[in-house]
């Protein structure tokens, strides 16, 4: 039984494009975060006068606001895939389950 109910997942249409859209984002917003991320540890390493500069007449420095940008964009990515996987993602989900259920 558990093997007929594999089989129809895997055969059917809605599971592919479930998988490949999800992948194909998923690896997008990585990669978006990968840049961010090691773009500022790449600054760190190689300009750290740039970072320690300070933006204005004031204490703060570039590193400050630049690291919260960092921090900031990883909560926007992790919101835009949640917010798809609860739009597309779930609804691919339950046409799957809605069809091998038949």
């Amino acid at each position: 039984m558990q093997q007929d109910l594999v089989q129809k997942i895997k055969q059917d249409p809605n599971y592919h494009q479930l998988v490949r859209q999800r992948s194909r984002f998923g690896w997008l917003l990585t990669s978006l975060m990968m840049v961010v991320y090691y773009g500022y540890i790449l600054l760190i390493a190689f300009d750290k006068e740039f970072l320690a500069a300070k933006t204005g007449t004031g204490v703060m420095t570039w590193g400050m606001p630049i690291g919260l940008f960092v921090i900031v964009f990883t909560v926007l990515v992790t919101g835009i895939y949640v917010r798809r996987a609860n739009s597309k993602y779930d609804a691919l989900t339950q046409a799957i389950q809605a069809k091998v259920q038949a």
